[in-house]
């Protein structure tokens, strides 16, 4: 049978993909200019156009980045280059259908990851929901998220938001290009887990973002972890001593490799760790710099930043067990280091407070009340939940269609001991779900048809409503939740007794990871 031909005409040239299993599909498509040489911490450049048929059948190279600690997730190594600005494309078809359009944005705390994680591939969403599905890179680390500007007296004007900005140019680029694709530029829909999601959350009160899509799906993540600008110029100011250039030569620091700029990120991760840790989880994070962020997305949006936005908005029942199993004896900590480890994270006389609330609650459904238990449940919603919950309510304040779900399918892998852990609904999303975390067998594959046809419903339509998630009401007035995990059904605001322990307590406004 003759293959179907994938090439397709858009503003820089043409490109050749491939037609594979119902799917045409382009890989590794330039989005911006290599931002190498002096474009390193630039704002990312328009892509050069080219002469004849750019071929388009394998990914572009990854951010440059240094692999988590053993045994949080499984990676599988790819090239890595600072020239990593790259997306791919799944379709069902190169027409003018204007199927909606979904672009992921991937996770890895700022610092790992990419659009061509295996997790991702596969074509279920484009086959199952004949919608069009975009990945993409960005910048990570040191290369998108350290603020150089003040540090240096202006002679690297990096704000620290690099990365985003990243994330604006391949969101023009799809509006600009995807109906040659079949897809509507004015019907898109972002979606991202982690790192990814805590980017949409940034992304929905973003002038630079404005008018780029309409919809959102935020997983385990809002925008609670972009930190203050003096603190990101502790960092940049942290890099210049650690890398022992001078701050005013801006040459010698594009001249760092890769390499070296992943070295001196991880001696600074190690200088930053935690109780328990052995190196923080990244050294930059974003920051509300006033110009590409202004304030905290969470402000911005209780102020009505993103009213014109549809969002669904959800987290995992146990998020942080996936962070307590990198910690050798986090199981084994006792009442004392789980209190001074709480009094960490609450500021003034609050955590004793919020320790007895979650001890109760804890009590009250049956469960186990250790100590690691009590923390990490305690964590989770500090670092999760409880913005997610604000984000929600700032939308639903400013009537905008808002979506919330707690994900509580429980992890098979170490005995059951993750949980329903960070990361676990990705694969049920992609339809990739397997033994090494999701699972496998009739009820895994149900979940995930499941919460695929919620995902292409709210694409399409603005709500998650479907046949097999049944009817899915929207936040509103008595918090209305979708569980998602072996029984799809709502709630009216669960887990209430732990939110509202926070309602008395004052917390730090920005947590790092």
């Amino acid at each position: 049978m003759e293959a179907k031909q994938a090439i397709v005409k858009i503003k820089t040239g043409k490109l050749e993909g491939y037609y594979e299993d119902s799917l045409y599909i382009f890989k590794g498509i330039p989005y911006a200019a290599p931002p190498v040489g002096e474009l390193r911490w630039m704002p990312p450049q328009p892509p050069k156009k080219w002469n004849g048929v750019r071929e388009a059948k394998k990914y572009g190279p990854i951010a440059p980045q240094t692999p988590m600690p053993a045994g949080m997730m499984v990676q599988v190594p790819q090239p890595q280059s600072e020239d990593c600005l790259f997306l791919n494309v799944w379709t069902p078809g190169l027409d003018n259908a204007k199927r909606p359009v979904m672009v992921w944005i991937h996770g890895g705390a700022f610092t790992i990851g990419s659009g061509s994680d295996p997790m991702y591939e596969g074509g279920k969403l484009p086959k199952r929901g004949n919608v069009v599905q975009v990945t993409i890179n960005y910048r990570l680390g040191m290369l998108g998220f350290l603020r150089l500007k003040d540090a240096t007296g202006g002679k690297i004007p990096a704000t620290g938001n690099e990365g985003f900005l990243d994330q604006v140019a391949a969101l023009k680029w799809v509006k600009e290009n995807i109906a040659a694709f079949g897809g509507d530029p004015k019907n898109v829909t972002v979606f991202g887990e982690s790192a990814g999601s805590m980017s949409i959350a940034c992304l929905l009160v973003m002038p630079a973002a404005k008018g780029l899509f309409r919809k959102g799906i935020l997983e385990s993540g809002v925008g609670s972890v972009a930190v203050p600008k003096a603190e990101a110029n502790r960092g940049g100011e942290q890099f210049i001593k650690v890398s022992g250039i001078k701050k005013d030569d801006a040459q010698a620091m594009r001249a760092l490799t890769p390499a070296q700029l992943l070295e001196l990120e991880m001696k600074m991760r190690m200088a930053g760790a935690g109780p328990g840790e052995v190196a923080k989880i990244t050294a930059t994070t974003p920051v509300t710099d006033g110009e590409v962020i202004p304030d905290l997305p969470n402000k911005l949006a209780k102020k009505g930043a993103a009213k014109d936005i549809s969002t669904i908005i959800g987290t995992n029942l146990d998020e942080w067990k996936l962070f307590a199993a990198m910690q050798p004896g986090y199981d084994k900590i006792d009442e004392a280091e789980m209190l001074k480890r709480a009094a960490l994270l609450i500021p003034g006389d609050g955590a004793g407070k919020v320790v007895e609330a979650y001890r109760t609650a804890l009590k009250k459904r049956g469960g186990p009340v250790t100590p690691a238990e009590i923390l990490s449940a305690i964590q989770t919603d500090i670092m999760f939940r409880i913005p997610a919950l604000e984000l929600a309510q700032a939308q639903t304040d400013n009537k905008a269609p808002t979506y919330s779900y707690l994900f509580n399918w429980k992890s098979p892998v170490m005995g059951g001991m993750l949980g329903a852990c960070h990361a676990l609904e990705i694969g049920f999303v992609f339809g990739t779900n397997d033994d090494m975390l999701c699972g496998t067998g009739p009820e895994a594959d149900k979940l995930s048809e499941c919460m695929q046809d919620a995902w292409i419903a709210f694409a399409k339509t603005g709500n998650p409503s479907c046949k097999c998630m049944g009817d899915w009401p929207v936040y509103g007035k008595d918090r209305n939740t979708m569980i998602i995990g072996k029984n799809n059904h709502v709630e009216v605001a669960p887990y209430e007794a732990e939110r509202a322990a926070w309602e008395t307590i004052k917390r730090n406004d920005t947590l790092v990871i």
